[in-house]
């Protein structure tokens, strides 16, 4: 499920989901993190302009110098948008509310399908994962984002309606690796939101892992509610409380992430 990237090359991994809720962007802060306190070098790019990915690491865009919309414009080079978190090994690239009008900006720029994948693409160079937190819509900052993606990791909660939607999601990764990133796959699936004590969550567990079968990540993620108020305090979990069943999650789907299914 998980292919080593190349040792000089760092991976991008777009988290995406068009359906709000369902723990796409406590995915994308937790999940690197936990690779970042594993000490491997990550970047968070913020697409969406909602800005939670942002503020959940206690970055305010309000405040920021430069965000990914001033990249995308080329208004300045990625490495001046970047800024320090309080882990060591993660930074992030923020999102602000600018980047609802990029799309209406980027409609007479030549090629603005791969504007992104253009203007990130030396970021390869300095770290070993960059994460890219999708909007949860299929609009032109998405598509952006699996045009520059080496790959998509999809989280569905363990809720009802959980697979609505997913088929023109699907459908869009097929159309972009058809004419835009032949080389996008799919790095799998990750179960959010899961309930023990219900039986839904165990009949939607059951359903996604008959639909996608060994692309379907062992590791659950739990509700859990400290993993709920982390982003409000700006921290991933594992800051927050490391001790909780949300951190545990987290740092199991890093080392999942890492080494699959070995």
């Amino acid at each position: 499920m998980i292919q080593k990237n190349d040792v000089n090359m760092g991976k991008i991994v777009v988290i995406a989901n068009q359906k709000g809720g369902v723990g796409k962007t406590t995915t994308a802060i937790n999940l690197a993190s936990s690779l970042a306190v594993m000490e491997k070098r990550v970047l968070i790019i913020d697409i969406d302009p909602q800005a939670n990915a942002s503020s959940g690491l206690g970055i305010e865009p309000s405040k920021a110098a430069h965000t990914i919309y001033d990249v995308l414009l080329e208004k300045v080079p990625y490495k001046e948008a970047v800024q320090k978190t309080f882990l060591e090994f993660l930074d992030i690239i923020p999102a602000d509310q600018d980047l609802v009008g990029a799309e209406i900006e980027m409609v007479n720029i030549m090629s603005r399908e791969t504007r992104l994948r253009k203007v990130i693409k030396n970021s390869r160079n300095e770290y070993e994962y960059i994460f890219i937190d999708c909007p949860p819509s299929l609009n032109l900052l998405t598509v952006n984002s699996f045009t520059a993606g080496d790959s998509v990791l999809i989280p569905i909660q363990c809720e009802y309606f959980a697979l609505e939607g997913l088929t023109q999601l699907l459908n869009t990764i097929r159309l972009i690796q058809k004419n835009l990133n032949p080389g996008l796959d799919l790095e799998g699936i990750i179960l959010t939101m899961y309930d023990s004590r219900l039986n839904l969550s165990k009949l939607v567990a059951e359903e996604v892992r008959k639909y996608f079968g060994d692309k379907v990540y062992k590791t659950i993620i739990s509700r859990n509610v400290r993993l709920g108020e982390a982003p409000s305090y700006g921290q991933p979990i594992i800051s927050f409380d490391i001790h909780s069943s949300g951190a545990m999650n987290y740092m199991k789907l890093a080392e999942e992430f890492l080494h699959g299914k070995e």
